[in-house]
């Protein structure tokens, strides 16, 4: 790629107004509010499209330089849903000259002196950091499609990571109020057409009323009516069951609401919904305190943008607290996590259906690996706290990668391990592809100093969960 092109495409001006102009600056303005697009909706459509190849080629570059991104599952262990096997292996890739025990031998400082951090444990960049919203996966563009001919897919940008490395599609559903029923999804993806069908006897008025409104699109940054939208044709937007498909998620991902400048965004994979009853607190900077705020505030700034100037534009819905929100809040709080057949009620392995390997990763994981400092068994394998990691101790935020500033993670959110089996990419922003990689990140960032035998009874251990 050209000098000249690689500036122009930098330095579009972003937020839905693009522009090939050649400037010094490779990032977008600093600026609190969405700029208004600067030309018609028809020649942003046209640069984008333009540009997209360009765009999608460097994002695959740069995930390709960071993983091996090879479809390698383990044997024998699938998800949940059984559609789909979990992938092994440690996918980062070391620095020349490092293995993973040379690494974690190293100082932080030595580590971040020596530029020596694997890339694939910095942040990772959105796939189109001045563009920015929400990016499905191909699985759930084709079945809104069919099912109700409405369309997600950006005409800037693809989802960017491979199929075997995301959640398998659809999910299954679990019921905290019909244990005895697993999955009640029938192997369909809930939408508007088929919800009653297939839900009717298990919910109640109410729940049913909530999983309406959930499945209901509303508009949305990139997919609404207006001129800076990212859909060629006019949308009637998004519903919250669109990311986080039957109440979990299909990887879907989008930029913070809670950050400026825009270059500092940083990703957002989307969480899944199960076990929600427990928690207490969400939101990618966790200021909302209840499932109702974060759902009430998000249909106010049109889903993840955290502009409310920006969404009154649009059309904004804005349900009520004491009925609407509230059944929404009643429907997620009855989704449970995948059956753990071998954890007592309290969290703990049953020694008789446990492995020797299994009880030698929750020795590791109560013990040495300091997981359960944080993942805490009792409390469904969270503690509703913010923990920052300062992963800038082992390197030197600021770089700008795919017009993104890496800086600091700062404080981010304890996820559930229930069920994590389900739930890759991980991290908040997908950036490690497998358990193996979560073990060995938090092995450096901890200082633990896992042997390799206890590493791979770590990962038996979380499949369990």
């Amino acid at each position: 790629m050209s000098r000249a092109l690689k500036i122009g495409l930098c330095s579009a001006i972003a937020f839905g107004a693009s522009t090939l102009s050649v400037s010094s600056d490779p990032l977008p303005p600093s600026t609190t509010y969405r700029p208004l697009p600067t030309m018609p909706f028809s020649k942003v459509m046209e640069i984008d499209k333009k540009q997209k190849p360009v765009v999608m080629e460097r994002q695959r570059q740069l995930l390709e330089e960071r993983y091996d991104l090879s479809d390698r599952p383990m044997e024998g262990v699938m998800m949940s849903g059984g559609r789909k096997g979990v992938q092994e292996g440690v996918r980062v890739k070391l620095p020349e000259g490092q293995t993973w025990e040379s690494l974690a031998d190293l100082t932080a400082e030595e580590i971040r002196e020596q530029d020596l951090l694997p890339d694939g444990f910095k942040p990772l960049p959105h796939v189109k950091q001045t563009a920015s919203g929400q990016v499905f996966p191909e699985d759930q563009i084709r079945e809104i499609a069919e099912q109700e001919q409405r369309d997600l897919r950006r005409f800037d940008v693809e989802f960017d990571l491979p199929d075997h490395l995301i959640p398998e599609f659809p999910p299954p559903i679990f019921l905290t109020t019909h244990p005895h029923l697993g999955d009640v999804s029938r192997g369909e993806l809930l939408t508007t057409r088929n919800f009653y069908e297939i839900m009717n006897g298990l919910l109640t008025p109410v729940q049913m009323e909530g999983l309406r409104i959930l499945l209901k699109p509303f508009p949305q940054e990139e997919f609404n009516n207006t001129e800076d939208r990212k859909v060629e044709k006019q949308s009637d937007g998004i519903a919250c069951l669109d990311c986080h498909s039957n109440f979990h998620t299909n990887a879907g991902f989008h930029h913070t609401p809670d950050v400026r400048p825009w270059a500092a965004r940083f990703r957002l994979d989307t969480p899944s919904l199960r076990g929600m009853f427990n928690q207490q607190i969400h939101g990618s900077k966790r200021s909302l305190r209840s499932v109702e705020d974060f759902t009430e505030f998000e249909q106010h700034t049109a889903y993840f943008n955290g502009d409310h100037m920006s969404a009154a534009r649009k059309g904004q819905h804005i349900p009520d607290r004491s009925h609407k929100v509230a059944f929404m809040a009643q429907m997620q709080n009855i989704i449970d996590f995948p059956p753990a057949p071998k954890l007592d009620p309290t969290g703990r392995l049953i020694p008789e259906l446990a492995t020797e390997q299994e009880l030698l990763g929750e020795e590791v994981f109560r013990g040495k690996g300091r997981c359960a400092e944080c993942h805490v068994p009792v409390m469904s394998f969270m503690d509703q706290q913010m923990h920052d990691l300062r992963l800038e101790r082992f390197y030197k935020p600021g770089e700008t990668v795919n017009d993104f500033v890496t800086l600091p993670d700062g404080p981010i959110k304890t996820f559930t391990l229930r069920g994590i089996r389900d739930t890759p990419p991980y991290l908040h922003d997908g950036r490690l592809m497998t358990l193996a990689d979560t073990v060995e990140f938090f092995n450096l960032v901890l200082g633990t100093k896992l042997t390799q035998e206890e590493k791979d009874a770590l990962v038996a251990y979380m499949l369990t969960l």
